[in-house]
């Protein structure tokens, strides 16, 4: 069953039970109703006709010369003596009056429902003036009056009732079917998704939850597309950064198997190979390395490391190639500063930043490591040419090499494990005239080993 349909049926099934409820409780509050309004007006005839007899006994003295005037009125009514307990006269014949005498208690005066037979009577009861006299007059409504009225106005409220109930499917309808579609036209764009057609993908209008849900598929779409888009450069770089070395080593080597290099051109072909090997070595390793970091978060160990620490390890490593290239390289860090990453891996993170910042470099390269109030910014800095704004935007991507780059792999590497640490890193122009890389590490982090 289609969602729109499931939606329907579960509105019409909750309004048909909140309609028999309300029938049932509407149905019954009507009766109470009408025996309440009719107590009250038979109460009000009551008191009239006792307000009349009680005047023209003041001036006759005697009740019995009313009893033609009662049996002339159209009521149901008895004159009931209490101090006799007997019934002095009734408009209904002799044997009614006489059987309704026997089936009713006359003297409870808190008795508002009689029964004659199968009937039911509503009662008022008035007493005449003055009270020690013991008359008291008694009229009388059949239910089955009340019951007529009850459901003559049921009736029309059950039509009321269905009319609104057909508005209120149709509303329903009209609803759900605005709601539904949104959803058909999602499907559809998630089967664009299903068969890659990204540039066939069209945004569909809708709100509240259903705008956040489109808002996100698209956006998943984006990434999908940018992803396979950055694996397919990915191969194609991979293949071309791979295809290169092998040539190389696939022309010294058949040129020294068929004897076409001599003796030093053998020994050059030879260190040539092993120097393409090497390389090939380098870039294998390197995507083994992204691959894990993909792949693997569960061999990542954040620690606590200490900043101080770190950086001057990184100087350490970096030390023969600054003497070699006549680089400066000056660092400071803030005191107290520690922040939490897999140590290992974070520095060859920074390695591979602070090498490409040497291989740039004309003089100068810097690393600050400082305290923000919501994370710690690493700057590393170097006064080379910089980067293109429209380079900067592809340089962490894998296999983009600039000038004097070796893979194109650190930087990537280096991108992937800042993240994983829970972090950022970006790139701009340093106030050194080269480029500026920032690493911003946030502090929220769970699980680490104390270092």
């Amino acid at each position: 069953m289609k969602l729109q349909s499931q939606l329907n049926a579960a509105f019409t099934t909750l309004l048909l039970v909140i309609m028999a409820a309300a029938s049932y409780v509407i149905y019954s509050l009507i009766l109470d109703l009408l025996i309440q309004d009719e107590q009250r007006q038979l109460k009000e005839t009551g008191e009239l006709l006792v307000s009349f007899l009680n005047e023209q006994f003041e001036t006759v003295g005697d009740y019995r010369q009313f009893y033609e005037f009662l049996e002339d009125q159209d009521l149901q009514l008895f004159l009931y003596d209490r101090n006799r307990d007997a019934v002095l006269m009734s408009t209904m014949s002799a044997p009614v009056a006489s059987d309704f005498f026997e089936s009713n208690n006359f003297s409870a005066t808190d008795q508002t429902l009689w029964e004659y037979g199968n009937e039911r009577f509503v009662t008022s009861r008035i007493l005449f003036y003055p009270e020690i006299s013991g008359l008291e007059l008694i009229l009388l409504t059949p239910m089955h009056d009340l019951t007529v009225v009850q459901q003559s106005f049921f009736v029309r409220l059950l039509l009321v009732f269905l009319i609104g109930a057909a508005a209120a499917v149709l509303l329903s309808y009209f609803m759900t079917n605005k709601l539904v579609t949104p959803l058909s036209q999602l499907k559809g764009e998630l089967k664009k998704i299903e068969k890659r057609k990204f540039n066939e993908m069209n945004r569909v209008k809708a709100t509240g939850e259903i705008k956040e849900v489109e808002q996100s598929v698209y956006e998943m779409a984006k990434e999908l597309e940018r992803y396979m888009n950055s694996q397919q450069t990915f191969f194609q770089n991979a293949s071309h950064e791979l295809k290169t070395p092998l040539m190389t080593i696939q022309g010294y080597a058949e040129g020294i198997k068929d004897g076409i290099f001599e003796d030093k051109e053998q020994e050059k072909g030879l260190e040539v190979m092993v120097s393409e090997v090497k390389r090939l070595k380098e870039i294998i390793n390197e995507m083994i390395l992204l691959a894990k970091l993909d792949s693997e978060p569960s061999s990542y160990t954040p620690t606590a490391i200490e900043g101080e620490l770190l950086i001057a390890q990184v100087v350490d490593r970096v030390i023969p190639l600054i003497n070699e290239r006549g680089i400066h390289l000056h660092h400071h860090v803030d005191e107290n500063i520690e922040f939490v990453a897999d140590e290992e891996k974070f520095l060859r993170a920074l390695l591979n930043i602070v090498f490409n910042g040497i291989r740039h470099a004309k003089s100068e390269v810097s690393i600050r490591v400082i305290q923000e109030k919501r994370y710690v910014a690493i700057i590393i800095e170097d006064d080379g040419e910089g980067i293109e704004e429209e380079q900067a935007e592809q340089i962490f991507h894998r296999f983009v090499k600039g000038k004097d780059g070796e893979t194109g792999l650190g930087l990537a590497i280096a991108r992937a494990i800042v993240e994983q640490s829970n972090g950022k890193i970006v790139v701009g122009k340093s106030e050194l005239g080269g480029a500026k890389f920032e690493v911003h590490l946030f502090q929220e982090r769970k699980g680490m080993d104390k270092g």
